[in-house]
């Protein structure tokens, strides 16, 4: 259970919450929802006490049960006494520790087997079993199996897994800590259709706590119970799923506007009354003044109408026209220790192209958009690029940004001169007001992803290369980074598991991986996008 009393948080002079209290209900399934920027990330850090300097923070908040808490961004190394998957995962009940501990036990036992060292190593054994040891091998297998992760890969380096192998160890170990109160910050990012499948059904039989944050619509219809949108610094709550609140939301909107409008219209007659009294008899001006404390009454009283959800539209400048042939690689070939990623990867790219690349997580998409962009270098193969030529990098994990940086320094170097255009190119991603003097590690996911893209705008590029740039942003942001992208003049090549994002930008060829196989776009290589 999660009770907050009288909660508000500020950042600068944004207001992200106002006062408001709150419980989340033992067995509850709760989505929080809301517009990239609105605060939701910043509200899950201070619920569970993960709070920053510049944050302020009024109230207070009591949780109840142990907490599992999966984040928007992975911890490097992760959390295990080695920084490998399998550590990772077995580290949410302490098994790891509890193993090292016991081999050196068995160790010392052997060695000299006096009573102090058997009762240790009873000890540790005693704990070790009844934190689930024993079972652990069969239950991570599940887990593995269930998310669609390959186990083997649980024995490799955390940092040499890809996006979506990595979500999926970090989706593990929160299921299975086993807690009481689940908090979860986006956890489809990465996921492919079957894996958010079983996501929901393992949701739908916990039968703890859960809070999550997603723009994943069908996870917040099916999994959950009860929905938070915060907008505009208010917090409101309503009963049932996803779309009910978008039901409910719309018919308060409605009822506060009829409301409103009658407010006025008795403001405006009681005002023209009291106008028309003033200059009467003495008796009607006392009159009058009576009625004007009843038209301020009426005023302090009048329901304040919410704002209606703003469109959301981006837009990136006309590019450069390059040549025929923008890039060209041959031959590309990335190994990661024994690991053979790519091996004769090859793709010719025409003006105006959109390349989609296609493929299981950890088939190399990254790794090839990596080598492209020219931030990791190939062991075999070469890159060419054509006459007039930029191109522009949106990294998966948002790796170009620099938290040293402020947000409005990191447009410093780029074609757009001059402060007010600059505030201007954020302002239409939606980084507004005290967002441009932030560092980019404070904002939320779909702010990065927003600056990312801001970044992009301000190169002039006319060759795009964009890995996962749909991850974090919320569905109407994500409605209008597929319309720019569709009618934007330029090259691109992407790597996205977003149905509608794909659609929208109208592929012309796709890239197989592991396959390494170059084609025209098929109506069936759709299918393949969700099933990653």
């Amino acid at each position: 259970m999660i009770v907050a009393r009288e909660l508000s948080v500020e950042i600068g002079d944004r207001r992200l919450l106002s006062p408001v209290s709150f419980t989340v209900g033992s067995g509850e399934k709760v989505g929080l929802v809301g517009r990239n920027g609105a605060g939701k990330s910043t509200l899950l850090n201070v619920v569970l006490n993960l709070r920053t300097d510049h944050v302020r923070v009024g109230g207070e908040v009591v949780i109840h049960g142990r907490v599992g808490y999966l984040p928007q961004t992975p911890v490097p190394n992760g959390l295990g006494v080695e920084p490998i998957g399998l550590s990772h995962v077995l580290s949410a009940r302490g098994i790891d520790r509890l193993d090292q501990e016991m081999n050196d036990a068995r160790h010392k036992m052997a060695e000299s087997p006096t009573t102090e060292t058997i009762e240790e190593f009873t000890r540790l054994e005693e704990q070790f079993r009844d934190a689930g040891g024993y079972e652990a091998e069969s239950e991570v297998a599940r887990l593995a199996d269930g998310l669609g992760l390959d186990q083997g890969l649980l024995l490799e380096d955390l940092e040499s897994l890809s996006g979506g192998q990595r979500r999926r160890v970090d989706l593990m170990r929160v299921l299975y800590e086993q807690p009481e109160v689940m908090v979860l910050d986006e956890p489809t990012n990465h996921l492919d259709t079957s894996a958010k499948r079983w996501l929901f059904d393992e949701l739908g039989k916990f039968s703890g706590t859960v809070l999550v944050i997603s723009h994943d619509l069908p996870l917040l219809d099916r999994a959950i119970d009860k929905v938070l949108a915060l907008r505009d610094g208010v917090l409101r709550e309503y009963r049932g799923n996803y779309s009910k609140f978008v039901q409910l939301d719309e018919a308060r909107r409605v009822l506060e506007e009829k409301t409103a409008a009658q407010q006025d219209r008795e403001i405006a007659r009681l005002s023209s009354l009291a106008d028309s009294m003033r200059a009467q008899t003495e008796k009607r001006a006392r009159l009058a003044k009576v009625l004007d404390r009843r038209v301020d009454k009426l005023r302090e009283e009048r329901v304040e109408v919410s704002r209606a959800e703003r469109a959301v539209t981006f837009r990136l400048p006309s590019p450069p026209r390059s040549g025929d042939v923008p890039l060209r690689a041959e031959g590309l070939a990335v190994r990661y220790d024994e690991t053979q990623v790519l091996r004769n990867a090859q793709l010719i790219t025409r003006r105006g192209d959109r390349i989609v690349i296609v493929g299981r997580n950890g088939a190399g998409k990254s790794s090839l958009l990596r080598c492209l962009a020219g931030v990791q270098v190939p062991q075999a193969g070469a890159i060419h690029l054509g006459t007039n030529v930029t191109v522009g990098y949106f990294a998966q994990e948002h790796e170009q940004l620099d938290d040293s940086k402020t947000v409005f320094d990191h447009l410093a170097n780029s074609t757009v001169v001059g402060d007010v255009q600059r505030r201007a190119l954020l302002g239409a991603f939606g980084l507004k007001g005290s967002a441009a003097f932030q560092s980019p590690g404070t904002l939320s996911g779909g702010e990065r992803a927003k600056l990312a893209l801001a970044i992009l705008a301000a190169s002039k590029a006319n060759v795009l290369l964009l890995d996962e740039p749909t991850n974090n942003l919320d569905p109407a942001s994500v409605d209008a980074l597929g319309r720019m992208m569709g009618v934007w003049e330029g090259t691109i090549i992407a790597v996205s598991h977003e149905r509608a994002f794909i659609e929208a930008l109208q592929p012309t060829h796709a890239v197989l991986l592991p396959e390494e196989y170059f084609d025209l776009w098929r109506d069936e290589y759709m299918d393949l996008i969700e099933r990653r």
